[in-house]
């Protein structure tokens, strides 16, 4: 008998592309804003690159999966005012980045790990600020409810995954950065304008398990 079809976009869709792909992947720094800028790789890839890990948590919706983005403060030193996933630096207390991100996502907003489950990761994505990010991918169960930190977010929301996953939705703008033009992703969303470090692990994302 045949398998039960699975509905595009779903997070059992999600699931499966992920396994695919293999549970976990690390990379070697070909992932980051150089790609789209690779007459800027030295200043990118360099030494003292500092780590940290983001949670991308696919919500396990009826109407299919949903992403959990926050938008950061205005008062914080990295990136702040910008949307985000949930994540930060990895610490000394952590075991591992898993550890990190699912620290770091029940501290930003409430997401206790109990309501996620981790199937897998993205290679490392490097960051024109400076860090090297482990984008950690989860699925999370939808009877949560978020409690914001307000020192660190102002506010959390979910965007379609189909949305994201659409690459008639992932446009490239470009600006003047120490010196150099810098490209980077744009995904507009609402009222939410999704760019960056943020649209550069979105954009991997579809890469590696929706092109």
């Amino acid at each position: 008998m045949d398998a039960p079809a699975v509905e595009p976009y779903s997070a059992a869709d999600f699931r499966r592309r992920a396994e695919h792909r293999a549970a976990f992947e690390r990379g070697d720094g070909d992932y980051g804003d150089h790609r789209i800028n690779p007459e800027l790789r030295p200043f990118i890839v360099r030494d003292g690159l500092r780590d940290a890990a983001v949670l991308i948590p696919v919500v396990d919706r009826k109407e299919g999966g949903s992403v959990i983005l926050t938008k950061r403060t205005e008062k914080l030193r990295h990136h702040s005012g910008q949307v985000a996933f949930p994540g930060g630096r990895i610490d000394p207390v952590d075991a591992s980045p898993v550890d990190a991100a699912l620290r770091e996502t029940e501290e930003e907003i409430g997401l206790g790990r109990s309501f996620v489950e981790v199937i897998g990761r993205l290679p490392d994505y490097v960051s024109g600020s400076g860090f090297r990010v482990a984008p950690i991918l989860g699925i999370v169960r939808p009877d949560f409810l978020l409690t914001l930190n307000v020192d660190e977010v102002d506010d959390a929301f979910e965007v379609p995954l189909a949305f994201l996953m659409n690459e008639a939705n992932h446009a490239r703008e470009s600006r003047e950065w120490q010196g150099h033009r810098r490209h980077y992703y744009v995904m507009p969303y609402g009222d939410h304008h999704i760019w960056g470090l943020t649209a550069g692990i979105i954009r991997v994302l579809y890469e590696r398990l929706y092109a």
